[in-house]
């Protein structure tokens, strides 16, 4: 073994564990622990559903107007690790604030502040390390390496996620799920084992960052300062969204992301909270049910990264995007002992929403793995991180349209199966882009 090839493997492992650290955040505050708590402590599973629909929706808009003029700025600037810093103590700091979301009081406005803060901090890290991505490897890998990395993810939330419930999450009768009072002496009366998930997501990033920082070489800062570049970013952001209008594979492609990891997104935020509200589950039962889409998350990422390699991104992301349409339109048709609205036995529903949430797991983790790929495909290699800028903008320019239309359809009907119903929408439209833009599609290379 070269030590040149020892660095190369060193740097892909690094990067590997920045997916691995912000995971959770997903995992165990977005979807499978925090969100549901909320809605419970709330006490209506259709307020909650409107409530975080519309911070999530503020969120978006602020990554949405921050991550292309960041990212233009980055590709003048370089210096990513300074970047990345920032990021971090945004999300820890977000994090570690949900602990103050105390049962009777949970400080609604604080809560979602402190949530917002958390996940643009995660989203604005990772177009700077998404862009670091072709520095790793040649083309030929990077499919294979960000199908693994995204596993890697997976695997990492999934431990997590096992983490709080076997030591921290208390359960209605006070214990954890291996049947422990909740570890450092967390009172469960006051759900301090459950509201433990924000510090113990801080923390878990806190430390699992640091083998990106050791590890993975990123751009060193050029001679432009932040000033000057944001000056010269601007004209250059503008001319990029001009070349985009003239570009059917690039920015048919973004548009098509836009839509379906709007959609992706607004189904991992609501899961949980659809679960307590209309199955009536316990915020134990929906952590369970996470492990299972989080492993089965990982396998499909691991997958569609070797599928990636064989067949190219996109015939990848199209398969997906069927399977997740599906997906979809069924889980509007599962309730409280019934199904289609024909009454079956209590543990059918379950069962059914368990296979649900598996199958969301996989296609999803594949789509998001794939899309990075494709992005680096169709995208000027000299303005990779505006690329990536532009790609999480493709991502939250209308995140609030997900979240509004569920909070909206929600609050209009009354009815958390409607609710969701939006996504089947986002869902077509971004599959029909997608197969749009890649029609008499040239090689980039």
């Amino acid at each position: 073994m070269t030590s040149t090839g020892g660095k190369a493997r060193r740097a892909i492992w690094g990067w590997y564990f920045f997916d691995w650290a912000s995971q959770p955040y997903a995992t165990l505050l977005t979807t499978f622990i925090f969100a549901p708590y909320m809605a419970r402590i709330m006490g209506d599973g259709a307020a909650a559903q409107a409530v975080w629909a519309y911070g999530l929706a503020a969120a978006g808009v602020l990554i949405a107007v921050g991550s292309p003029l960041l990212g233009a700025v980055a590709d003048r600037t370089g210096g990513h690790r300074r970047f990345l810093l920032v990021f971090s103590a945004m999300y820890v700091l977000g994090a570690a604030g949900l602990w103050w979301a105390e049962p009777g009081a949970p400080r609604t406005a604080w809560t979602v502040t402190c949530f917002a803060i958390g996940l643009v901090g995660m989203e604005y890290a990772t177009t700077f390390t998404n862009a670091v991505m072709p520095r790793l490897a040649p083309r030929a890998e990077l499919g294979r390496i960000s199908g693994s990395g995204w596993a890697f993810g997976y695997a990492g939330g999934v431990i997590a996620l096992v983490l709080m419930l076997v030591f921290l999450q208390e359960g209605p009768d006070g214990r954890t799920l291996a049947g422990l009072t909740p570890a450092f002496g967390l009172d469960p009366a006051r759900a301090e084992g459950t509201r433990a998930v924000g510090p113990f997501t801080a923390l878990w990033y806190a430390l699992f960052i640091l083998p990106f920082f050791v590890f993975t070489k990123m751009p060193p800062a050029g001679p432009d300062g932040v000033r000057a570049a944001l000056r010269g970013a601007l004209p250059d952001l503008r001319a990029a969204l001009m070349r985009l209008r003239r570009d059917r594979r690039l920015g048919g492609f973004l548009l098509a992301s836009m839509l379906y990891r709007d959609a992706l997104n607004g189904i991992y935020a609501f899961g949980g909270i659809y679960a307590v509200g209309v199955l009536g589950w316990e915020v134990r039962a929906v952590g369970i049910f996470g492990i299972l889409a989080a492993i089965a998350g990982a396998a499909g990422a691991w997958a569609g990264g070797r599928a990636d390699r064989r067949f190219g991104p996109q015939p990848v992301i199209m398969v997906c995007l069927g399977l997740l349409t599906a997906a979809a339109a069924a889980v509007p048709m599962l309730g409280p002992e019934r199904i289609l609205g024909l009454p079956v036995a209590p543990l059918v529903p379950t069962a059914a929403f368990y296979a649900i949430g598996a199958l969301i797991g996989a296609a999803g983790g594949a789509a998001q793995a794939a899309s990075r790929t494709l992005l680096i495909d169709r995208a000027d290699p000299a303005r990779i991180t505006e690329a990536f800028g532009l790609f999480a903008l493709s991502g939250k320019a209308t995140a609030f349209l997900a979240p509004l239309a569920i909070g909206i359809a929600t609050q209009i009907s009354g009815s958390q199966q409607i609710g969701v119903l939006p996504v089947i929408a986002l869902f077509l439209a971004g599959l029909g882009l997608l197969w749009w833009s890649g029609m008499n599609r040239r090689p980039h290379r």
